[in-house]
């Protein structure tokens, strides 16, 4: 959904919430839609983002205090947010020059912590201290009305899980590692983190949410892991979520009965992923139902332009998950399309859900099953190899330096998809540059041999310079 559509739909519910009172004039919603994205504009953000940090922990005890926590947490968001890793270098380099920089005009940093100092101050600080920053970026989102544009099926947001490595190594570890021994007699170090984004189908933003950081003692196998990381998510995030309409997406490694009894209990649907090998009891049910011919069928056939495709659903209701009289109830559906002339199956997967199953809504709830590659293609894919360098060592630590520098990259991340949505020269610089990469290289040149009084400064420059006011 488009940013246009976003906001028509924004402007149309202000009309609609003013009950006994005259309609408000074009040029009255117009301010009004602009107040409520004032705290969504980059300054605003900036500003959050240092109180955040200004929170973090600080051990240090005496007079040794010459650089303060927040000035290196804002130091190590800087470098994410402008995606150079060599930004540090570069204003230090312009103060000594000129007197001033643009840590100091963009960001307010005066003093500027060498980056031995930054990893020292930061690695005491546990990621979870940064929380406050998702959860201010969903709430603005929210009160600006842009969230209502990602509902999907049923009025639901979808927030898709799955988790991924950020750090991996036979020879640097620290304490938070996870282990895993290799055939060959080594071991192998690494970190792993559950990011959970808000999604939906044809939309290109995802908005990520506060991520869940997989430790050690969760166990050795990517189920263990993962599985105690989604729990742990859950019970600190479900009630709040719960609230607010969401359906969570998840692979096979989620759809298991304890997962999904405390999703309900939290109040959130779920379409997970179902595979026969781990659902044995659900799919001997399943194959009665058809065996019988009672088993619910939708068939449509798709012209694609060059052939046509035969997309066959079939579903039933309250099927056991497991073997056993107190087995949780859940609902199956199964998609597969095949090309009509020569019977080839070009996709074939199954999902469980709490939604009931029916002909109406079938193909629905089968589209928002399937946005679940989202998160590979547009937020973990993106942040590993698009120009936020995901799996790059920016520091290890010997406690959370790794995770609190994943949990500020993802920060970032979320800083740019919201700068996307509501900042109109953001977002036709990034359309005509294209590639992020080049977007970063660009902003990069600049903060290193120009100073900008402010962001809005930045982007007009480069909107000017890419000749986008002649259009």
């Amino acid at each position: 959904m488009s940013f246009s559509l976003t906001l028509a739909h924004f402007r149309t519910a202000i009309l609609n919430m003013e009950k006994g009172k005259e309609i408000l004039d074009k040029s009255e919603r117009g301010d009004y839609a602009r107040r409520m994205y004032e705290n969504l504009k980059i300054n605003k953000l900036i500003e959050k983002q240092r109180q955040v940090s200004s929170q973090f922990t600080d051990v240090r005890r005496g007079a040794n205090k010459r650089y303060e926590v927040r000035d290196a947490g804002m130091s190590a968001f800087a470098v994410f947010l402008t995606q150079t890793p060599s930004f540090l270098a570069h204003q230090r380099d312009m103060q000594l020059r000129k007197g001033q920089s643009n840590a100091e005009s963009l960001l307010e940093l005066d003093k500027l912590p060498s980056d031995n100092q930054i990893r020292n101050l930061l690695d005491v600080v546990d990621p979870r201290e940064t929380a406050e920053m998702y959860r201010y970026g969903y709430e603005e989102l929210e009160r600006a009305g842009i969230l209502e544009g990602y509902r999907s099926y049923a009025n639901q947001l979808l927030i898709v899980m799955d988790g991924t490595e950020y750090f991996s190594s036979q020879k640097l570890h620290c304490e938070a590692c996870s282990q895993q021994e290799l055939s060959n007699g080594k071991t192998r170090y690494f970190h792993s983190v559950l990011i959970p984004v808000i999604a939906q189908p044809g939309n290109e933003h995802v908005i990520v949410l506060e991520p869940e950081f997989i430790v050690p003692q969760d166990g050795h196998e990517k189920q263990d892991c993962e599985n105690q990381a989604i729990k742990r998510w859950i019970e600190r995030h479900g009630e709040y979520y719960g609230r607010r309409r969401v359906t969570l997406l998840g692979d096979d490694l989620y759809s298991h009965e304890p997962n999904c009894r405390l999703l309900r209990k939290y109040h959130l649907h779920f379409i997970l992923v179902c595979k026969p090998d781990s659902h044995k009891e659900l799919y001997q049910t399943a194959n009665f139902l058809a065996d019988n011919g009672v088993l619910g069928t939708k068939i449509i056939r798709r012209w694609t332009g060059k052939h046509a495709e035969i997309d066959t659903y079939h579903y039933a209701n309250q099927l056991p998950i497991r073997a056993g009289t107190d087995a949780l109830q859940v609902n199956w559906v199964e998609l597969t399309t095949t090309r009509e002339d020569t019977g080839q199956i070009l996709f074939k997967n199954a999902w469980m859900t709490d939604f009931v199953i029916n002909d109406t809504n079938v193909e629905a709830i089968v589209r928002d099953g399937r946005t679940r590659w989202k998160i590979e293609n547009e937020n973990n894919n993106v942040l590993k190899t698009k120009g936020y360098h995901l799996e790059h060592n920016f520091g290890h630590g010997s406690q959370h330096l790794s995770a609190l520098l994943l949990s500020l990259n993802l920060l970032a991340f979320l800083f740019h998809t919201i700068l996307d949505l509501v900042d109109e020269r953001y977002r036709a610089i990034r359309l005509k540059l294209r590639v992020r990469r080049t977007f970063f290289t660009d902003l990069d040149a600049l903060l290193r041999y120009f100073i900008f009084s402010s962001w809005q400064a930045v982007f007009d420059f480069m909107y000017k310079g890419l000749q986008l006011d002649s259009g």
